[in-house]
């Protein structure tokens, strides 16, 4: 694959991956039934935003990282490479623990429908909890961005070179008689710049051509 593409999938498939991470945490991830204290059942629809909150800065920052991607040199695409293995990673462990232990990562809803807290009070209460598929994307989206950031410490050098679009550069006068700064250096080196005839000319005190009068 030329170097040009590999760059581009990979970036494309890292803002892919980040956006679908963030779109599970917008979605519902647990339906939760609980026995509500007034009676009866009370059913309720637990989101991402909830039993994974840190998912959407973790997106946001794997988002902001694949753009710096687009203008790195080898030696940033590999510190970013492991810093979006560390993104990955962090999103794994949040939608893991999220679905191994639902009823703790539903708590808060729960108090907010409820007033129930506590851990132990809240398992108490809660008669199902049945996940949907969202949890699961946003744990094989974090799986694949780690995998991602591997690929891109490991092929960091096959990207091509960014280019310099925007280089350092120093502004000088068309005419350097006509620029002060260059005027003083040539006092300070020793030279005076009254010496060259164009400006004697201009002032009206120098020589002038045979036959012509001033």
């Amino acid at each position: 694959m030329p170097a040009r593409r590999l760059k581009l999938m990979t970036i494309l498939g890292g803002i892919l991956l980040a956006g679908l991470a963030l779109l599970s945490w917008t979605q519902d991830w647990f339906h939760v039934v609980v026995a509500s204290p007034q009676g009866g059942d009370l059913p309720l629809d637990v989101a991402g935003d909830v039993a994974g909150a840190p998912l959407s800065a973790l997106s946001l920052a794997s988002l902001a990282l694949f753009g710096a991607l687009t203008i790195a040199g080898r030696v940033f695409r590999v510190v970013l490479g492991v810093l979006q293995v560390a993104l990955g990673v962090s999103v794994v462990v949040t939608t893991s623990t999220a679905l191994a232990d639902p009823v703790r990562a539903s708590g808060s809803a729960v108090t907010t429908a409820t007033g129930v807290d506590g851990t132990d009070s809240i398992r108490a209460i809660v008669s199902s909890v049945e996940p949907t598929a969202w949890p699961w994307l946003g744990l094989v989206a974090g799986v694949l961005a780690a995998l991602l950031g591997v690929a891109t410490v490991l092929l960091a050098g096959a990207w091509p070179q960014a280019t310099r679009k925007y280089s350092a550069t120093r502004l000088v006068a068309a005419d350097p008689s006509a620029d002060p700064a260059a005027a003083w250096d040539a006092l300070s080196g020793g030279d005076d710049p009254t010496d060259d005839p164009a400006h004697l000319d201009e002032g009206g005190s120098g020589p002038t051509e045979p036959g012509r009068t001033r």
